[in-house]
């Protein structure tokens, strides 16, 4: 600062001698006045810089805040190609370098905000100068701004240029503070950063709204582009927006935009960055707005991994070795982390693509299975009260989550509770308790019948049995039947609004429908859950948690659904395994029983599962047991077996907590017999985990989702170390990959595929879950089909079993990445073979062996067999 003003206020000899020949010629009264108009001017400069040095004082910011300055910056989430999957953030803005800028981006911002940028030390003094002789003189408001791209940056990372509240004489100090600071700023920053840095921070810095914090987001918003490949014109279009990029909003005033443009190009040609010839060109050129986009995490690829990601990537962060020098913790949405996700893009690509291939056509039919009902009142042979009053509950409670729901009840009902201290125990009425008293009121008895079955505790019935009797019930009726029926008027009042639609662009359709139709009409939407694994190390390398994201947040791939037949090839696996049973081994498909006292089972009564249709009585192997999912072949083995341990061991070495329990205390793979049936509620994430083992030779990699994690400097905070057992030998894996390989021979959608395959199907009581889980060398996909809840189902085998739900989407993947290919996918791969064995696969052999009659193929066995729902 103290250069620049010896720069301005430097003086030739000649310049004095000019003084002194002015001081001779003036008489001694003019003499006596001019001496004291310059002590005055030289008074005010030491006063000045007397006032400069008590500022830097002051609050201002220090060096090594200006070294260390506190951006919000983005962190991004990249697949293991490379390729950006979306980002996390407050503020949308992602740091570039000077060497990443277009230089028409350097030149336009140069030429229109501050020529001498590279010659000036934070400070223009005859910019300074000029603005103050046309303001003062000249009388000229619009004379132009002296402030510096040095002092623009100061003013964006650290000036408080909040004067509200300020009385009329502290508004007029005040600026002239905070423009002083921001100078004595600008000085510092020239101090501690390159030209080259400051311009590329103040860039960086820059809010050119509509999401785009930063010059990066703002190139890929408004042009679709990377800050790199601006053209002239786009980059004179986002200079322009420096000025005020409210006004020069090109998404909504594209021609006050474009003018302002214009402005930026004639600056280019009086500074010499473009020719007349050039300019006269590209200032006839329109403004070109068709790839402006506004960045969501919506979409894109892989937003439900993405969102996955975001919460393992937090545990991660908050790890004592994973936290910054100091002790802090990473902020994931203000630190600009780069995250490296073990996503392909190009799997995740045909997983989406296999999920909207094969969707709509089952949506079109669930529609036409539905037409005229209505899953929350309609009753099927077996339905009872308790079934429809759990469905209107759930119904109750999604409309309860809606934001009009909210505001009203805040609007009519709340305040009276709140006032009048209503209360449950400890909690503020709730709806549900409004609900229960009335039912009370309706059917004298119904408290008792919930407290018999242990949903409600005594104590809340006296609580209900006393504002029921207490003088506040007449009252308290009152504000709830106004507030129902507020409730009811704006649940019925059809509005305009967005639904899903798989037959509109997009997927989504402009209509009007009422907000309880809507809520309905989106339940009625079948869901999906599909991951894809790289067996070798366990890296999840795509995941789709829905039919579209926009929509449907609910992420199908963690959520726990009845898992059905596919948790067969456990119990098959540990058969195998400790007793070396040969899957050509013989059984008659004739009911099983465990009874009470039997082994280690530890039931209380008799235990005879059915299958899908009758016994057959007919002498099957192990091999068409599994294919035909025959329940009665699973219980046999679990007899044999005489105990659930084995199996709950089994799944626990291949990734699946046997130990773990519900929310409410259960175990969530229970140690009872059904377990062989699938009864268990199991995630899809956790399914495909263990079958993964079965591609591996046995060995169980955990699922990751997160590769590494550099904090903005590029400093690694986290690297993932492989975490791998061995679940089963070889022997018994090889056995049961041949099994898994036999059950989808002859299997309908796999014409054409030439990868090696195999998998199992799995459908659940009702039809309420389909699935499949199929394994390839080098990928095993799961996949899980069905409604949000579980009464929106088909109603029969032909609709509603796993080989029609789910298998298409593992065979159309198998197709597209075969056509398409992915690093992550060898269709020439095939399974590992431990080479000779001691359990015998050949069945003719084991016959000849055994005495067992030679099994033949099955008549169906180019068909698509039934699969078995659990039934107990």
């Amino acid at each position: 600062m103290l250069l620049s003003f010896h720069y301005l206020c430097g003086k030739s000899s000649k310049t004095m001698s000019g003084i002194h020949w002015m001081h001779r010629q003036h008489p001694p009264r003019q003499e006596h006045w001019m001496r004291w108009v310059w002590k005055a001017f030289f008074a005010s400069i030491v006063l000045m810089m007397v006032w400069m040095v008590f500022l830097s004082f002051q609050d201002l910011p220090s060096f090594d805040d200006l070294e260390n300055p506190n951006n919000k910056l983005a962190s991004q989430v990249f697949a293991i190609d490379g390729a950006l999957l979306g980002r996390y953030y407050v503020e949308n803005r992602v740091p570039v370098t000077y060497d990443q800028l277009s230089p028409h981006l350097v030149n336009a911002l140069i030429a229109t905000e501050d020529i001498r940028f590279n010659s000036h030390s934070g400070i223009d003094f005859r910019a300074l100068a000029r603005v103050a002789f046309k303001t003062v003189f000249l009388g000229q408001s619009s004379s132009g701004g002296g402030s510096t791209i040095t002092q623009q940056l100061a003013k964006l990372l650290y000036s408080n240029r909040d004067f509200s509240g300020m009385g009329k004489i502290e508004k007029t100090i005040t600026p002239v503070v905070t423009k002083m600071k921001e100078w004595i700023t600008a000085v510092k920053l020239e101090r501690s950063y390159t030209k080259k840095e400051i311009l590329a921070m103040y860039l960086n810095h820059f809010n050119f709204i509509n999401g785009a914090y930063g010059i990066k987001a703002a190139s890929e918003i408004y042009f679709g582009q990377s800050q790199d490949s601006l053209s002239v014109t786009e980059a004179a279009t986002l200079v322009g927006m420096l000025q005020n990029p409210s006004l020069y909003n090109p998404a909504r005033r594209a021609e006050l935009t474009r003018k302002r443009r214009n402005v930026v190009i004639n600056q280019m040609v009086r500074h010499d960055f473009l020719t007349r010839d050039e300019a006269t060109v590209l200032k006839e050129s329109p403004m070109d707005m068709a790839r402006f986009k506004k960045f969501s995490h919506d979409e894109g690829l892989a937003p439900y991994a993405r969102m996955e990601l975001r919460k393992e990537v937090m545990r991660i962060l908050d790890r004592p070795e994973c936290r910054k020098s100091n002790g802090e913790k990473y902020d994931i949405w203000r630190d600009g982390l780069k995250i490296y996700s073990t996503i392909d893009t190009s799997v995740q690509l045909q997983l989406e693509a296999s999920v909207a291939a094969h969707m709509p056509a089952l949506q079109k039919k669930f529609w036409r299975v539905w037409r005229g009902m209505d899953p929350w009142t309609r009753r099927d042979p077996g339905t009872v009260d308790a079934d429809i009053d759990l469905r209107q509950q759930t119904l109750a409670d999604q409309i309860g989550q809606m934001d009009r729901y909210i505001g009203i009840r805040a609007s009519l009902f709340e305040p009276f509770i709140e006032e009048n201290g209503i209360k449950i125990g400890r909690l503020l009425l709730r709806d549900v308790d409004m609900t229960r008293m009335l039912r009370e009121k309706k059917n004298p008895g119904y408290l008792k019948e919930l407290q018999e079955l242990k949903l409600i505790s005594g104590e809340m019935v006296k609580d209900y049995t006393r504002i029921m009797k207490g003088p506040l019930w007449k009252e308290l009726q009152k504000k709830w039947d106004n507030f129902q029926t507020a409730t009811d008027n704006m649940l019925n009042a059809k509005v305009p609004m967005v639904v899903f639609d798989y037959g509109s662009p997009r997927f989504e359709r402009d209509t009007l429908m009422s907000p309880l139709d809507s809520l309905k009409y989106h339940r009625m939407i079948l869901q999906t859950g599909v991951v894809a694994i790289d067996p070798s190390n366990g890296q999840v390398r795509g995941w789709v948690g829905g039919v579209d994201y926009r929509f449907f947040q609910y992420d199908h791939v963690t959520s726990d659904r009845q898992v059905g037949s596919t948790f067969k090839p456990f119990v098959y696996a540990t058969a195998v395994a400790l007793q070396s049973i040969s899957p050509c081994t013989r059984l008659l498909d004739n009911p099983q029983t465990i009874v009470p006292g039997e082994a280690n089972f530890h039931l209380e009564k008799e235990w005879t599962p059915r299958n899908f249709d009758t016994y057959t009585g007919e002498s099957l192997t192990l091999f068409d047991g599994l294919r035909k999912s025959k329940n009665t072949f699973s219980v046999y083995l679990m007899k044999q077996l005489g105990d659930t341990e084995p199996v709950r061991g089994l799944i626990n070495n291949m990734g699946i907590d046997s130990s773990a329990r519900t929310p409410t205390g259960r175990l969530r793979v229970p140690a009872s017999p059904s377990i062989c049936l699938g009864s268990a509620d199991l995630s899809v994430l956790e399914m495909t985990g263990a079958y993964a083992t079965f591609a591996n030779d046995g060995v169980y990699n955990k699922p990751v989702l997160v590769n590494r994690i550099e904090d903005a400097h590029g400093r690694v905070i986290y690297q993932d170390v492989p975490l791998e057992r061995r679940a089963l030998s070889s022997e018994a894996n090889h056995v049961m990959v041949e099994m898994l390989r036999y059950a989808t021979r002859g299997a309908g959608g796999f014409s054409g595929v030439k990868s090696d395959f195999g998998g199992k199907t799995g459908t659940t009581n009702f039809y309420a879950d389909g699935w499949f889980i199929g394994i390839t060398p080098s990928l095993v996909i799961g996949t899980w089909v069905g409604g949000e809840d579980r009464w929106i189902r088909f109603f029969s085998p032909n609709d509603g079993q796993g080989s029609v739900l789910a298998r298409p989407i593992f065979s159309e993947a198998l197709k597209r990445l075969e056509t398409y290919g992915s690093a992550s996918f060898d269709p020439d791969r095939r399974f590992k073979s431990p080479g000779k064995i001691s359990i015998e696969l050949d069945c003719g052999k084991y016959q000849s062996a055994t005495g067992d009659e030679i099994p033949g193929d099955s008549p169906d066995l180019y068909e698509d067999i039934f699969e078995e729902p659990v039934f107990e």
